[in-house]
């Protein structure tokens, strides 16, 4: 891969910040997954969340097919961090960057995995349980679904994402092979 196609071509979406990671620097924990299981409301009603994700050790397993990663933030400005329906009403640009970036990589790679923000939001109501996922290609599972603290990853990398004042930091990796 060309790493720096990439990121010639990077220079056209409002990615903020971003670095080629290494998959073995990336920690699975499965106190994440508490987290998703006792603190969210999304939690065992999308395809994007746990249980449907597989346990963490499939998760850490389905990551470890690829050797590298991309980890990317784009950032939104808010008028109040705690409104929460005008913050996540700047997720659906990320999610659209984040598609993009990520055909980018399938330009060049045999195979990505794409993980991005929060629950999926592409449909009113998710099909999960029932039924398959009706946008599998549109749909990204959540980092932290993964068991993955992204914000350790981040550290690692140098990116920020205490960006200050009504700022919203999002995050989204790709692995690639």
């Amino acid at each position: 891969m060309e790493k720096e196609k990439i990121e010639l071509q990077l220079a056209e979406f409002p990615v903020c910040e971003y670095a080629f990671i290494k998959e073995r620097d990336i920690s699975f924990l499965e106190q994440i997954r508490y987290i998703c299981e006792t603190e969210c409301p999304q939690y065992g009603s999308s395809w994007s969340c746990p249980p449907a994700v597989g346990t963490v050790e499939e998760c850490r397993e389905r990551c470890s097919r690829f050797q590298e990663g991309f980890l990317f933030t784009t950032v939104a400005e808010v008028s109040d961090l705690e409104n929460m329906a005008e913050m996540l009403d700047t997720r659906m640009e990320h999610e659209e960057i984040t598609r993009q970036v990520r055909d980018l990589f399938r330009e060049q790679c045999e195979e990505v995995l794409v993980l991005s923000t929060e629950s999926c939001a592409i449909c009113e109501k998710c099909s999960y349980p029932h039924h398959p996922c009706r946008h599998p290609e549109r749909m990204f599972p959540c980092i932290e679904s993964y068991g993955i603290l992204v914000t350790e990853l981040a550290e690692r990398y140098g990116i920020t994402f205490m960006n200050g004042g009504n700022v919203v930091t999002w995050f989204s990796l790709i692995l690639y092979r």
